[in-house]
């Protein structure tokens, strides 16, 4: 229970809120809300979404034939390099932290703002600035060496803008760490009385883990980007074997970062995945102290697996071994996620609301991206299948359908705190299951062409693989649909839509006890923690089936503790 007042369960006048403190153009470039920084975010991680999902589209109709018939060979390695570029630094790694951890994270604390709102705000400029970089070379004509820059390709022999590009990757990557850094002091020393480090939500540990690990690999990657500039533009011998330089050393650099990467992407949907089985399950979060210890535990381990991205690149037979068997160890601790969730879900009162439904895709889509990751972690298969289209089907069911469908989850779930509107139910519904069936039929042939030998980042290939194609691109039409529906729909929902009460789902947690959409200070009077986390009573109400004026129950649970 929670010390507040009656009044904080009533939604709040619309010229109380966040989004009408100041409503000219003006007020959002220099507010220090982090709720409105959050906003700014989701605007522009949402264009970089549509950029590289436009890219997308372009590879899969290029790819219906085998003969190419749309792009040169320096075209389509551009249309893949830009893709890759986009999605990863400007969508996947900024998505959850910078919009929903943004918004929520202090309010899930009870606290008014983040520890340094002036940086947070800067920080959104630092993105839109290597946004506006990677755009100048997207329009000088973009660059061809992957979204990898392996060198000594991308440090010798390349003549497209690698220099433009790492240059917004750099950028951005200041942009990550100041966010990281924001986290970390904001969690340490802006929590509400009462709340513990063992009654913080399982969204916030894992922006707290995130940050951390944020925090120490971005400045490796930028070492290593800022080493391709310089020998691009001073000659200098770092990774050109004719004067003793070393083109695997940029490999073991860029995987040091880029797999600890893969855990910025995938932790914070660890964290809304959590928060949503909690909810539509009603029930306390199965192992809610093994979640925590599972999510430092990979934010550590993470850091020791770099190499199995490297078992074709000239790694030692005992030095593969062990990065092999670490690869393995990185899985037990998401396994105990996936274990723990199942086991939320065991007797639970399940409700199969539009969040609910991306949550559980995201369980089975992650389920099936982490089995796979253990296909490339065993030496003799990822010896087979590196380099195949099963390494594009595994990187994406991880990635592209754990993160977006918590990505899509949260926004759903939240979307009546965010915008005091509720979103259509049944149009949310129907693009969960829409967007779940289009992503198994666009990758899951992809494992199969994989496995017989297709080679990724080729656009020419044998005739025998068209039909895996051809259903890979057909899959995507169906993945696009399921992408722009949300769009309509949330828009709609603005205008049109019920409106949202402080509580609409019966959900736990500080975020819910405060007006839909939160006032600009958060709290009408500071929160006051004295339950654990996800304590959810037999008598609680289920999601919706609340009177549209009736007065906010009292929810004993709802405030963290």
């Amino acid at each position: 229970m929670t010390d507040m007042t009656a009044e904080s369960g009533l939604t709040a006048p619309r010229s109380a809120t966040y989004l009408n403190h100041g409503s000219t153009l003006w007020s959002w470039l220099t507010t220090t809300d982090h709720k409105r920084i959050a906003l700014l975010y989701f605007g522009s991680i949402t264009l970089f979404f549509f950029i590289g999902g436009a890219a997308a589209t372009m590879i899969r109709l290029e790819l219906i034939s085998p003969n190419g018939a749309l792009f040169t060979n320096d075209g389509y390695n551009r249309l893949f390099t830009l893709h890759g570029v986009i999605m990863v630094w400007f969508f996947l790694v900024p998505s959850i932290p910078t919009t929903f951890g943004n918004f929520l994270l202090p309010l899930m604390i009870g606290a008014s703002d983040v520890a340094f709102p002036r940086l947070n705000l800067f920080s959104w400029y630092l993105n839109t600035i290597g946004g506006l970089l990677v755009v100048a070379c997207l329009v000088l004509g973009g660059v061809d060496t992957g979204w990898t820059f392996y060198t000594p390709f991308s440090s010798m022999f390349s003549n497209s803008y690698v220099f433009l590009a790492v240059a917004a990757i750099f950028v951005v990557g200041f942009s990550t760490i100041a966010t990281g850094v924001n986290f970390i002091v904001t969690v340490h020393a802006l929590r509400a009385p009462g709340m513990t480090w063992f009654r913080l939500p399982l969204f916030v540990w894992t922006q707290y883990a995130t940050a951390i690990v944020i925090i120490l690999a971005t400045p490796v990657l930028a070492i290593s980007l800022a080493l391709i500039a310089a020998e691009r533009l001073f000659g200098l011998p770092i990774f050109d074997p004719q004067h003793g330089g070393d083109p695997v050393l940029f490999q073991h650099l860029f995987w040091f970062y880029s797999h600890p990467a893969v855990y910025i992407m995938i932790l914070p949907a660890f964290g809304v995945v959590s928060e949503l089985i909690a909810c539509f399950s009603r029930r306390q979060v199965f192992g809610y102290t093994a979640m925590v210890w599972a999510i430092l535990g990979i934010s550590v381990i993470g850091f020791f697996v770099w190499g199995h991205h490297m078992f074709v690149a000239g790694m030692s037979p005992f030095a593969a071994l062990v990065f092999s068997f670490l690869s393995f160890i990185v899985a037990v601790p998401s396994a105990i996620k996936v274990f723990n969730w199942t086991f939320t879900l065991y007797r639970g009162q399940i409700y199969f609301e539009a969040p609910m439904l991306y949550a559980l895709g995201f369980i089975g889509l992650f389920t099936i991206g982490g089995l796979t990751g253990l296909f490339t972690a065993s030496l003799p298969i990822d010896v087979h299948v590196t380099d195949s289209y099963f390494v594009v089907a595994h990187f994406h069911y991880v990635m592209v359908g754990g993160s977006v469908s918590a990505f899509f989850g949260a926004l759903h779930f939240w979307w009546p705190k965010i915008s005091g509107r509720m979103a259509p139910d049944g149009w949310a519904r129907f693009a969960a299951i829409l967007m779940f069936f289009g992503f198994n039929f666009t990758f899951f042939p992809q494992f199969v062409m994989g496995y017989l030998g297709m080679n990724r980042r080729y656009h020419h290939y044998a005739p025998e693989f068209q039909i895996y194609h051809v259903a890979s691109s057909m899959g995507a039409v169906i993945l696009a649909a399921a992408y722009l529906l949300p769009m309509g729909y949330l828009t709609w929902s603005l205008f049109r839509g019920q409106k949202a009460r402080a509580n609409p789902w019966g959900a736990t947690g500080l975020e819910w006890q405060t007006s839909s959409p939160p006032p600009k200070h958060n709290f009408d009077q500071r929160p006051v923690v004295t339950e654990r986390a996800y304590v959810y009573h037999p008598d609680q109400e289920s999601p919706r089936h609340e009177e549209p004026n009736a007065r906010e129950p009292h929810n004993p649970q709802g405030h963290r503790g």
